[in-house]
């Protein structure tokens, strides 16, 4: 088979309806593009017939790679374990659901070919998507803008080329709460986006429901910056000079011989905005810590089952 020029790494998790047509137009844009290249296939522990399908298609095309995971580890630890699996000079991330249409790969490689070491995708268009998640997305990447230092691109995904040395960079990166895109951008290199319209699922179901999203969202900005521990102190150092004035004045209205404000509502407001004011910073405190606990423990990021692949 040779070695690969590019690989196309693909999350594979419940995907039985999609990944038959997800291949033949895989393999109908790289096998135009002329050079040698293999399909990585990550199944994230389906639970489905996906990888029935994934063996069949190693089985009758050799350049189809798959990695099954031992169970379910989520959509970034399998875009990770593509990444270290995956031999080619340049590296495709892509969903298997078509929603990132496979006919754009040959826009990213020509840019690629230019000197670009990441070269990703920019949803121009995304069908199919409600406005509360267009919204949501909005606001996220506004948020990673505001809180952080790196710069992701808005309406940039995980659909992305990477070139070897950037592959490798990124291997080395082993936190366990990942967030690629983000990671992309802190590893620095030449960057540049195409633009793309963005397809609605092929069929089945996302994959990615609000939940996931809040969580991916938590994991990108404790990720990458510390501005929520700041505001937490930043807080409470408001909160204490408002107290000593508050009761500054209390002491003087008292002396003045004038009745101070009081009663049962005004202190049990108080006492309930400063409860909760505590309560999320706590919380804010208890995420950073949860991520050190997993860092400590040193746990690999994901196990695997089995790999099929050619000789």
């Amino acid at each position: 088979m040779g070695h690969p020029r590019i690989s196309v790494v693909a999350p594979v998790f419940n995907e039985e309806e999609t990944l038959p047509e997800f291949y033949r137009r895989v393999r109908a844009v790289m096998d135009g593009l002329g050079e040698p290249w293999e399909l990585v296939l990550v199944d994230d522990g389906s639970s489905d017939e996906s990888f029935r399908i994934c063996r069949e298609l190693h089985e009758q095309d050799p350049r189809v790679r798959v990695v099954r995971f031992a169970r379910n580890f989520g959509h970034q630890i399998a875009i990770t374990a593509g990444m270290d699996y995956a031999r080619g000079d340049a590296v495709v991330t892509i969903d298997s659901d078509l929603q990132d249409p496979p006919e754009v790969i040959p826009e990213l490689v020509a840019r690629w070919r230019e000197g670009y070491h990441v070269v990703y995708g920019v949803r121009t268009e995304r069908e199919g998507e409600t406005w509360f998640k267009l919204f949501t997305a909005r606001l996220f990447y506004r948020l990673i803008a505001a809180l952080t230092d790196i710069r992701i691109p808005m309406e940039a995904g995980d659909f992305r080329l990477l070139d070897r040395k950037v592959v490798e960079d990124m291997r080395r990166l082993r936190e366990h709460r990942r967030f690629i895109r983000g990671m992309t951008s802190w590893v620095g290199y030449r960057q540049i986006g195409v633009p793309y319209h963005r397809h609605p699922r092929f069929a089945g179901q996302t994959k990615y429901p609000f939940r996931k999203m809040f969580r991916l969202a938590l994991d990108a900005i404790t990720g990458f910056s510390d501005v929520p521990l700041r505001l937490a102190w930043t807080f409470g150092a408001v909160l204490l000079v408002l107290g000593v004035v508050l009761g500054l004045v209390l002491l003087g209205l008292r002396l003045a011989g004038r009745a101070p404000l009081a009663g049962q509502g005004l202190m049990l407001t108080v006492a309930v905005l400063l409860s909760g004011t505590q309560l999320l910073f706590l919380g804010i405190i208890g995420e950073y810590l949860a991520r050190i606990y997993d860092e400590v423990r040193n746990r690999p990021l994901y196990t695997v089952m089995e790999v099929l692949e050619s000789d």
